[in-house]
């Protein structure tokens, strides 16, 4: 049995890996498309996030690939990033880029959520991530 569920936990991987890929690809057409557009789209908030969707989506990728013990981190954050930017995606526009956006993004958001298992495990250094959170916002 243990077999099956170790065989399982790499299909779900190697699926999360995919998702994040695909992900990161259809954010930086999105990019591009977006400042082709101009006008809500090319909103610097708006290109922030789908640049920093593209980047976590790529690094949790990569965590997964190379096997890291941190990789349940990087899904959590990418999951974080992911529904916003799909958010973000929907209320810019319900059709063509948009549309194929907003659904890569919920694909790897509900992928990676599986694979960080829903919650931020405690940190790594409890110190420091007291300090962060006593900086001002």
């Amino acid at each position: 049995m243990a077999h099956a569920e170790v065989k399982r936990s790499d299909e779900a991987m190697r699926e999360c890996i995919d998702h994040c890929m695909a992900c990161h690809r259809v954010c930086l057409e999105t990019l591009a498309d977006c400042l082709e557009w101009g006008g809500r789209p090319a909103e610097p908030g708006h290109l922030r996030l789908l640049m920093d969707c593209a980047d976590i989506c790529e690094t949790s990728a990569r965590f997964m690939l190379r096997g890291s013990d941190l990789h349940s981190r990087t899904c959590f954050a990418c999951a974080e990033v992911c529904a916003a930017c799909a958010t973000a995606c929907e209320e810019t526009g319900s059709e063509g880029p948009m549309k194929a956006c907003a659904d890569a993004c919920r694909r790897c958001e509900e992928s990676c959520r599986g694979m960080s298992g829903g919650v931020m495990p405690q940190p790594l250094n409890p110190e420091a991530a007291q300090r962060f959170a006593d900086l001002p916002a």
